[in-house]
């Protein structure tokens, strides 16, 4: 099926010829037609976490928990909650009309399931976050009692939809759930159900009429339309064939032009549970990226606020360390590292690192990041930066991959990379930096390959402290300890712009923005 078929059959649903070539009208709740960019490999949350996974998931699958933009736990499958004082014990209350998709009842019989047996085998931040429960148990069909060895306060942040999707039990209990998970079509307890999926064209999700939430969900059906040309993703919400973009959907470049198109609006909110990160990975294990003067030189030929306002176009803040300032326990009192090849030259000296006759100091390979123009840029832009105290820059095509198998594999000199923080630095700050999280072939853990006992120490104290203040003076200090070292070098807090058609209504409502379950999403009348 070629574009302009698909819009047509768009048009036909929608009831109106005026689909192509500019805004249709839109009834109160009706059909939302947004982007996916790029098109998911598999929709089961519970077996990839990938970004477009977590956008079409997300109307899926659910979480016992959502989180406002605070971070404030919010009810979700579960009606409510108790934590003890010791911080050991935390008691879910069910929902008691949820169903899935297939009319299955959900209850407690799936959150052991999901929580015990499937997560911790396919899901890894689940999987680092259950290994804490000494005992999960289920005292009846609407309770959920989780046991941990020892406190983890960050165990209350760990339950929105991607980051622990509950499953269905009587579908894939016994199964090879990787094999079988895959195969099957997504059955969720969300608002929303799939209806269709013609790969590379889009993906259809009508509403589940018996939705255990009353009057909800307020949309029809959502069309998430794929679309991989960057410039086409633009002209289709230009000209109201979409009316939602997000994540990176948009260049940065073009947000700024859509957003003031009188028909659309943006926001850089509901991406704050997320707190996305961007830095450049360093092979740590390599010289002479071991030598912690070689990565702080780097750091010194590196203008971050360049990068935030030439490559992201003011979408971002300038990062200044680990733990982005959306964060709790975040401290801007680190060492800084200005703009200075005089100072990165005076390290590079220091060490032995003395430019040959060609003036080359070092050769290094960047591999690049295959996810759109802005890595692409970022990537020429270092081997500029560097290029200036004499590193030799290679750059490295090549496709996700192939990306993924050189950074997890530690067969890399230098890349890029971003993570979220998913709440709080003990899920997903930490797992960058401690040495237990050194997982040779497994992306976004300790990928660089550092090791400093005492960054370890510092992010289990921290992890297991219920009093605050303690648990921030342990942050402060790893934080400290961190910019020094600089394992890697730390770019940017990314603000993902979401642009959507400003009839659009309730489409952020939550710190997982455009991930969550959109229920209450709407057109207005």
């Amino acid at each position: 099926m070629n574009r302009r078929e698909f819009n047509l059959m768009l048009a036909a649903t929608f009831g109106s010829s005026a689909f192509m070539g500019q805004a249709f009208s839109q009834e109160a709740g009706g059909t939302l037609t947004a982007i996916i960019q790029p098109e998911p490999p598999i929709l089961n949350l519970g077996l990839n976490q990938q970004t477009p996974t977590g956008v079409v998931g997300g109307k899926l699958y659910e979480g016992l928990l959502s989180y406002a933009k605070d971070l404030t736990p919010q009810p979700l499958l579960a009606d409510s909650w108790e934590i003890s004082e010791d911080g050991l014990t935390y008691t879910f209350k069910l929902v008691q009309n949820a169903k899935w998709h297939d009319g299955q009842p959900f209850t407690s019989a799936d959150v052991l399931f999901s929580c015990k047996s499937l997560l911790p085998e396919t899901h890894p931040r689940a999987r680092a976050v259950f290994d804490r429960c000494e005992s999960i148990e289920a005292p009846d069909d609407f309770t959920v009692v989780f046991k941990l060895k020892k406190p983890f306060p960050a165990f209350i942040m760990a339950f929105e939809t991607a980051s622990a999707p509950m499953l269905p039990r009587h579908l894939l209990e016994g199964k090879d759930y990787r094999k079988d998970g895959a195969e099957q079509p997504p059955i969720g307890t969300g608002p929303f159900r799939l209806n269709e999926w013609v790969k590379g064209s889009h993906i259809h999700l009508t509403a589940v009429d018996d939705y255990y939430r009353p009057d909800q969900p307020k949309l029809k059906e959502i069309f998430y339309r794929v679309i991989p040309d960057a410039a086409s993703r633009a002209v289709s919400l230009e000209q109201g064939e979409t009316q939602l973009a997000q994540w990176q959907d948009i260049e940065p470049f073009d947000a700024e032009r859509l957003s003031a198109l009188e028909h659309l609006d943006m926001t850089t909110d509901g991406y704050e549970y997320f707190s996305p990160m961007v830095w450049i990975e360093l092979n740590c294990r390599r010289p002479p990226m071991d030598d912690k003067r070689f990565r702080q030189a780097l750091m010194h030929l590196i203008d971050r606020e360049f990068v935030r306002d030439r490559i992201l176009f003011g979408l971002a803040n300038a990062a200044t360390g680990p733990i982005s300032s959306s964060m709790r326990f975040y401290d801007a009192d680190v060492k800084t590292y200005e703009p200075s090849v005089e100072k990165a030259v005076a390290l590079l000296d220091e060490m032995g690192l003395k430019p040959g006759a060609d003036g080359v100091r070092a050769t290094l390979k960047f591999t690049m990041v295959p996810a759109g123009e802005v890595w692409t840029r970022i990537a020429e832009y270092v081997r500029q930066a560097l290029g200036a105290a004499g590193i030799n820059v290679e750059l490295q095509s090549n496709d996700l991959a192939g990306w993924v198998a050189a950074v997890s594999n530690g067969d890399f000199d230098i890349s890029g990379n971003q993570l979220y923080q998913n709440g709080d630095p003990a899920l997903g700050v930490a797992r960058t930096y401690v040495s237990s999280n050194i997982r040779k072939g497994v992306m976004f853990s300790n990928t660089a390959g550092y090791s400093n006992p005492k960054v370890d120490e510092l992010f289990e104290a921290a992890a297991i402290e219920l009093d605050e203040s303690k648990r921030q003076a342990y942050y402060t200090e790893v934080q400290q300890l961190l910019v020094e070292e600089m394992p890697v070098l730390w770019l940017c807090e990314q603000r993902y712009p979401t642009i959507y058609d400003n009839r659009l209504r309730d489409v952020v409502t939550s710190s997982t923005g455009v991930n969550a379950n959109f229920a209450t999403t709407h057109f207005a009348a």
